[in-house]
């Protein structure tokens, strides 16, 4: 499916990676779960995002996880793979490899690791990865991941740089999703990044999200759009708290993302565990898990 800044919108997962206790890959349980996504709403999958445990994962590992998705979206819905590393040559491979599977577009966030970049840095960046493959870019602003906070005029630099479609804006700060949202909502397909922020973006004119935690409220999921540009009342405010209160629990229980996975899991997904170095929940933060969802309302039965 093409993918441009009309495309780009709605309930977008980026979707874990099933893991076996050994490490591997388990490979029915990945498709399972793209299938289960696309089942709730989901109008689009993000492979090897951050909940896909990126960094753990090689460049044949991306390029089989992207063609497994793709062939069991079937055409029903895009397929974008994460394809950030600190150097733009790292990254290029990354996107060949997305290309070559049939991704429709990649997510790249600046150099992650270096810290710190100049503006000519970043635009370079871009421009060297526009012009090495011809895939549809969304770009990835996450300062707590990659170190490097792109401002509002940083992002316009590099829409001027690379054919941008789109960005996972997951900046912490309201301000600076206002902004952006004012200046760029109909040059770029901006996808909310923090729940939190989710519902109230929307309303300003955020195309959709690429978020952590939408996916357990099941069917609601794929109506998250549809309710926050409903008039204000009573299903806004309750969407909005249950998304807050999920995604407080998952940030801040365990070591990112076996929270989601253990969340997952109670819900009954094939889920796996996380990949070395990171370790399941258990006892307590698992506990937290379980009693939060229960108190949600969202777990079976």
């Amino acid at each position: 499916m093409a993918l441009d800044k009309t495309t780009l919108h709605g309930f977008l997962p980026a979707v874990v990676t099933p893991f076996t206790p050994a490490g591997e890959i388990m490979e029915d349980a990945f498709q399972e779960v793209v299938e289960r996504q696309i089942g709730i709403g989901a109008k689009g999958i993000c492979v090897a995002g951050d909940n896909g445990e990126s960094w753990t994962l090689d460049v044949d590992e991306r390029r089989r996880l992207t063609r497994l998705a793709v062939d069991k979206a079937a055409g029903r819905v895009p397929v974008i793979m994460g394809a950030s590393a600190p150097g733009s040559a790292q990254t290029i491979k990354y996107a060949k490899a997305a290309q070559e599977a049939g991704a429709a577009g990649v997510l790249v966030m600046p150099q992650p690791y270096v810290l710190k970049a100049s503006r000519a840095e970043l635009t370079r960046r871009f421009a060297a990865l526009a012009a090495a493959v011809d895939i549809p870019i969304v770009a990835y602003n996450s300062p707590r991941r990659s170190g490097i906070e792109l401002t509002v005029d940083d992002i316009g630099a590099l829409c001027d740089a690379a054919p941008i479609i789109g960005i996972k804006e997951s900046h912490r700060d309201f301000f600076h999703h206002t902004h952006l949202l004012e200046r760029y909502r109909d040059r770029i397909a901006i996808m909310t990044g923090p729940s939190h922020f989710i519902v109230p973006s929307i309303g300003l004119g955020a195309r959709g999200f690429i978020a952590t935690g939408p996916e357990l409220l099941g069917p609601e999921a794929g109506r998250i759009v549809e309710i926050s540009l409903q008039a204000p009342g009573a299903a806004q405010r309750a969407l909005h708290y249950r998304l807050t209160v999920v995604y407080q629990l998952l940030m801040g229980t365990g070591t990112w993302p076996a929270s989601l996975k253990a969340a997952l899991t109670l819900l009954g997904w094939p889920a796996g565990v996380p990949r070395d170095p990171v370790m399941a929940l258990e006892g307590e933060a698992l506990d937290k898990v379980r009693r939060t969802l229960d108190e949600l309302g969202l777990l079976p039965g």
